[in-house]
């Protein structure tokens, strides 16, 4: 269905804001041991298109044992140092950021970015055009940097394409919330005040994405503003990371489901049936792994002779669902048919990712575990 609603609203020109009336902007770079990259991003941060000293950079460098802060402030940041060993991870670090602003008071929004990003120009214009129709929480469009780096960096470009675009312009066309994604998220001032910020969990955005939900607030989605990391190309990286979110995914499911059914249900409340939904639907990988189990076992079925062809009815609309949400994907990665190229690669990255939970269970006590850089990794 996100499939089929998702279209890419018409491009207008952001008209040109006034110094004095531009919102102030403050983006929140979260730092671990990220010296190698940390000046690319403050610079790309400080080179958007928005009236200069209406937005400032601070980067947090947290229980760094690098020169993350040096370098920080060599590109232009302010940098507030975290140092707490019994308390690690992203969401301490955005913690201890966003009590900062909210006690100077001197900004109006907070932009979180992650320290291997860079940013569309248009970004801060994008949000603040957004606040001025009344949306508190923002995220914007989250894409991939190095996409020709591997064919695993191409297909989860497609795969970013999908989550984070297919999905998101269906959701905002609906009026239900597009999802915090982890990078790229604004939270007005206001709403940080009202609702603290305390998810620390593998998977804190979607964790404080659902806790706005439960408190009545949407995420709307900045679908023409980009924010673009670089994503790990080795298996061993990939495969760390991706237990890590599943993990993470467990645990809000087990933390959250229940609350949002039965809200959901009692109040007639779209947002929180729409993130339940969400919370669901399993990965697309596994999705497309048991219809291709399904289309092979029934046609089996029906040649010989074991089941009538109607056996066949639900997974031809399988098959027909999963194409229409691939093909309105490719259609907004305007990237044409080179997509198609890629997609040779499929089979080989569902089977690499139905077989994790086969391939150890490694707890996680939800600290910061910094997913290694290019270069980093053999």
């Amino acid at each position: 269905m996100l499939g089929l609603l998702a279209r890419r609203p018409p491009r207008h020109p952001i008209d040109d804001i006034p110094p004095e009336s531009a919102p102030h902007f403050t983006f929140v770079v979260p730092a671990h041991n990220e010296s190698s990259g940390i000046e690319g991003t403050v610079g790309s941060l400080n080179s958007v298109d928005y009236p200069k000293g209406r937005y400032s950079v601070v980067v947090v460098a947290d229980n760094c044992s690098d020169d993350t802060a040096e370098r920080a402030a060599v590109a232009g940041a302010r940098v507030i140092t975290r140092n707490d060993a019994s308390r690690r991870g992203k969401g301490y670090a955005l913690e201890l950021a966003f009590q900062v602003l909210i006690d100077e008071a001197t900004t109006d929004a907070v932009v979180v970015v992650d320290a291997d990003t860079d940013v569309a120009s248009n970004l801060l214009r994008s949000a603040a055009e957004k606040m001025a129709q009344g949306a508190k929480v923002m995220q914007a469009h989250y894409a991939v940097r190095n996409v020709d780096e591997s064919w695993r960096t191409r297909l989860m470009d497609v795969a970013f394409t999908l989550y984070h675009g297919v999905r998101s312009h269906a959701r905002e066309r609906m009026g239900v919330s597009a999802g915090l994604r982890g990078n790229g998220m604004v939270f007005t001032l206001d709403t940080l005040r009202s609702i603290p910020y305390g998810a620390y969990s593998l998977v804190e955005d979607v964790e404080y994405g659902i806790e706005l939900g439960l408190k009545g607030i949407r995420v709307a989605y900045l679908g023409d503003a980009e924010v673009r990391a670089e994503m790990v190309t080795s298996g061993a990286a990939s495969e760390s990371q991706r237990k890590r979110w599943e993990q993470g995914r467990s645990q809000m499911l087990r933390q959250f489901l229940p609350r949002l059914v039965s809200r959901g249900i009692a109040e007639r409340d779209w947002i929180l049936l729409d993130l339940a939904c969400d919370m669901l639907v399993p990965p697309l990988a596994t999705v497309a792994g048991y219809t291709a189990v399904g289309v092979a076992g029934a046609t089996t079925a029906v040649a010989t002779g074991l089941a009538a062809p109607l056996v066949l009815a639900p997974w031809i609309l399988s098959v027909a669902g999963l194409s229409a949400y691939v093909g309105s994907g490719i259609a907004l990665s305007g990237r044409g048919l080179a997509v198609m190229a890629d997609l040779v690669h499929v089979p080989k990255y569902v089977l690499w990712k139905m077989t994790l939970p086969i391939r150890g269970r490694r707890k996680s006590s939800g600290e910061w575990i910094r997913t290694a850089r290019k270069g980093e990794v053999n």
